[in-house]
């Protein structure tokens, strides 16, 4: 499938969704900068994806970094997928360093990647696709902030798809809710703590999330959907593949 756009910039790109969603724009002939803190996976991901793909060892949420790498880069496609592993716990085991963990990550990098794509601003027919979560929808009460933290990225993506249409900027913002699913970090996560809080096994707990939603399916979904200039503005995604989300109460 071509894909309009010369250069994307993806935060996580190191592994998981974000690995997987670099790997299918540089297939697709996109120039991609990956942002992750983990240098050693980064190197692998080089590695494995060639010249097409510049990595850059730093933290998403850093507020100067976004503004550098717009600058310098000029992307218009930006994929921000960087997220924290949440701490399992119930909500009266948590404190609130970790109950308020994945905002200072998922939530701030969102925030501070959205405020400088709307400052510089991106170019016209720009794309921002803010990963955001199925716990959106469903909660997801053993893992502290995270749900809320998704939430609040949800929302920026709808405030900044206000400013653009209302500035005549010409920037469409994308949100997609992925299910919980073992095939990424942060779900594998999920489902080891949902299946210890039931007394079964993570295999056992899976076979209630079948069909699970793979890596290669959201960055099918993520090329395809940030593609289409008719898309909708919001999708959750699923091992059935993706559904668009058109209430303000979905």
């Amino acid at each position: 499938m071509s894909v309009p756009f010369q250069t994307a910039v993806v935060t996580g790109a190191s592994r998981g969704f974000g690995r997987a969603i670099a790997a299918a724009l540089v297939a697709a002939g996109t120039h991609v900068v990956g942002i992750a803190r983990g240098e050693g996976d980064l190197r692998a991901a080089h590695a494995e994806l060639g010249d097409g793909f510049v990595p850059i060892a730093a933290d998403a949420a850093d507020e100067t970094l976004a503004g550098q790498v717009i600058r310098e880069h000029r992307p218009t496609l930006l994929v921000l997928n960087a997220g924290a592993v949440p701490h399992m716990a119930p909500v009266h085991e948590q404190t609130w360093e970790t109950f308020s963990h994945n905002w200072h990550t998922d939530t701030r990098h969102v925030f501070s990647w959205t405020r400088e794509a709307l400052r510089a601003p991106l170019d016209p027919g720009s794309v921002v696709v803010v990963m955001s979560s199925g716990a959106v929808l469903a909660g997801s009460p053993l893992s502290g902030g995270y749900a809320s933290a998704k939430a609040a990225a949800r929302y920026i993506g709808r405030y900044a798809a206000a400013e653009s249409e209302r500035a005549g900027l010409g920037i469409r913002f994308l949100t997609l809710l992925p299910q919980l699913t073992p095939a990424a970090g942060v779900g594998a996560a999920g489902v080891a703590g949902y299946a210890a809080a039931q007394g079964v096994d993570p295999d056992t707990f899976t076979e209630g999330l079948q069909p699970i939603l793979t890596p290669d399916q959201v960055a099918k979904a993520v090329l395809e959907l940030a593609g289409d200039a008719g898309s909708a503005a919001e999708y959750q995604l699923g091992g059935t593949g993706s559904r668009p989300l058109t209430s303000t109460v979905d």
